[in-house]
């Protein structure tokens, strides 16, 4: 069930709504970088009124660079972790706060899936949101073009069963700024506006640490993924966009 016109190809009419303050508050990124993109506001946002928030990265983000030769797919792990414990401390997250599940970029299982890798994959989300136990939990949007997007929201969905209480659930899209590849909406879905623009330059600041895909960091895969400067200003709007389902 999907609506004929989607909101999000107007964000600046959709309704600004305070910050959720349920703590303890996780966010969920398919790939390294997405957090900061999506919710980079939202975590600085967070943390200023000094709530606690915990990062589960779900994939390597090894695919970013697949041909480099001089960053292999173990180098290119490394290099990615080290950014986005950089740009969370940017935004306030101490690095044990922050954890790398290590799926493969590209090939995230979703929970659907009777393989080894699914299994596996949903028995680490279901400890880690054991341990955690967030009151909030930030995922992508479930029906994001991108496979590890709607692949990572099926792991929460079906992790979550493992909890004595739900949390409240936000999704997040990080391709609705592209008329080629936004979703039509959901219509059991609820979109809105956070203000984040004491954070705008913050957010930047993050994103930045995210060398490997914002410069010439590895120059040796031309077919390599780049954040170009027109596609980072679509993620530093003074507001981020959020989802979620209608009760």
């Amino acid at each position: 069930m999907v609506a004929s016109v989607s909101p999000l190809s107007q964000p600046e009419a959709l309704p600004l709504r305070s910050l959720p303050t349920e703590a303890p508050v996780l966010i969920v990124a398919p790939h390294p970088d997405d957090e900061t993109l999506a919710c980079g506001g939202a975590i600085a946002a967070l943390r200023a009124q000094g709530l606690p928030v915990s990062v589960l990265v779900v994939s390597d983000g090894t695919r970013s660079h697949p041909r480099s030769r001089l960053y292999p797919a173990p180098r290119l792990r490394q290099v990615r972790q080290a950014e986005t414990l950089a740009a969370l401390a940017q935004l306030g997250v101490a690095a044990s706060r922050v954890v790398f599940l290590g799926l493969p970029d590209g090939s995230v299982p979703s929970a659907s899936l009777s393989t080894a890798l699914a299994q596996a994959a949903l028995a680490q989300c279901q400890r880690y949101l054991v341990q955690v136990a967030p009151r909030t939990l930030f995922v992508p949007y479930r029906y994001d073009p991108h496979r590890d997007h709607r692949a990572t929201w099926s792991l929460m969905q079906a992790a979550i069963a493992a909890l004595p209480q739900p949390p409240r659930l936000i999704e997040y899209p990080v391709w609705d700024w592209d008329p080629e590849q936004r979703q039509p909406l959901d219509a059991r879905y609820r979109p809105w506006r956070l203000d984040i623009a004491p954070y705008v330059a913050l957010k930047r600041q993050a994103i930045a640490c995210y060398r490997s895909q914002t410069t010439d960091l590895i120059p040796d895969d031309p077919t390599g993924f780049r954040l170009s400067p027109e596609l980072i200003a679509h993620f530093l709007n003074p507001w981020e966009v959020f989802l979620e389902p209608v009760p």
